[in-house]
């Protein structure tokens, strides 16, 4: 039987976004040997865009893996489909329609391909490097300018029948609620617990407290960070913002964890920069919306990878998934 040398091996993992892609060379430790990007939207087809990405990577393979084996390329993209590797009609890309992504990468870079959504990505990353190491049945709840979630049970992604399982953040947590500025559903976890939602949120607190701090920010400058500056400062409605946020976060996560029974929640992305403003009403609401068999059992933290690696190494994960 022959020995597999694992320092021998690396992955290429990309990461899609609707404005950059990002793309790194990783070994089976999790360590970026580099890394670099290119813009996504200046490709008018994704044929064009694959043959710019393997103009761009091609060198750094050569450069680097000298005398190692490239295992494979896993890509996270929006509405990436695991099963059949196509990328199917995302909003935010400019190639329409159902795109087949990793059939066109496998025939250009000569390695097989494998694809997910970017939560499941990062939920893979979380688990082979992250704070998820040794757990079979957990959550990952990406925070950004969406919500996106990841489900792991026994040790398995859940894709369901069509590769779209565990939209969570699509979910609705306040039935005729909130209408979603993209979907259009109204109530939806996103519409609240996203960057988006928080900005959201407080405009329509602030409005009603002239005395608050976030009333010295111009509209278009209240995000979610500003919102977390005037926290810090002790700005009681922008301490209200992320309690809100956090209560519906909270109702939402009991939702999720008496669905699946899961060892944690990992929360994910540029909202958790918040800390304990939002951690802490999320937990007291999650614990207050649970059955008693179901309180005190599940841990809900904050991940553990770089924010600025996460996707490519989460990426990566999919070639090393067994």
């Amino acid at each position: 039987m022959s020995v597999i040398d694992l320092s021998k091996q690396v992955a290429l993992g990309i990461d899609i976004g609707g404005t950059n892609t990002k793309f790194g060379l990783v070994n089976h430790r999790g360590e970026i040997i580099v890394k670099g990007s290119i813009s996504t939207d200046q490709y008018e087809t994704a044929e064009v865009f694959v043959d710019a990405l393997y103009e761009t990577i091609k060198p750094l393979i050569d450069k680097h893996c000298d005398g190692k084996i490239m295992e494979g390329i896993g890509v996270g993209a929006p509405n990436a489909n695991y099963y059949t590797g196509t990328i199917e009609h995302a909003p935010n890309l400019p190639w329409k329609g159902v795109i087949p992504f990793a059939d066109l990468m496998t025939a250009k870079f000569g390695s097989p391909c494998k694809m997910t959504n970017d939560a499941n990505a990062a939920a893979l990353g979380e688990m082979m490097y992250g704070a998820a190491r040794g757990m079979k049945d957990f959550i990952m709840i990406t925070l950004g300018t969406g919500v996106g979630s990841g489900i792991v049970s026994g040790g398995n992604l859940i894709y369901g029948h069509d590769g779209f399982a565990g939209e969570l953040g699509h979910t609705i947590v306040k039935p005729g609620g909130r209408k979603h500025w993209s979907t259009g559903s109204e109530g939806s976890l996103e519409a609240y617990a996203s960057a988006t939602g928080i900005a959201i949120t407080a405009k329509k607190m602030r409005a009603e407290f002239p005395d608050s701090m976030l009333n010295s920010y111009p509209e278009d400058a209240i995000n979610s960070k500003t919102v977390y500056e005037c926290a810090e400062k002790g700005d009681a409605v922008a301490i209200e913002v992320f309690r809100y946020t956090g209560q519906k976060l909270g109702e939402a996560l009991a939702n999720f964890v008496m669905f699946s029974s899961p060892q944690a929640i990992l929360l994910f992305g540029g909202v958790i920069k918040a800390g304990d403003f939002i951690l802490k009403p999320a937990k007291l609401h999650m614990e207050r919306n649970l059955l008693p068999i179901f309180r005190n059992k599940v841990k809900l933290v904050f991940s553990e990878l770089d924010e600025a690696d996460a996707a490519i190494l989460g990426a990566s994960a999919l070639v090393w998934e067994k």
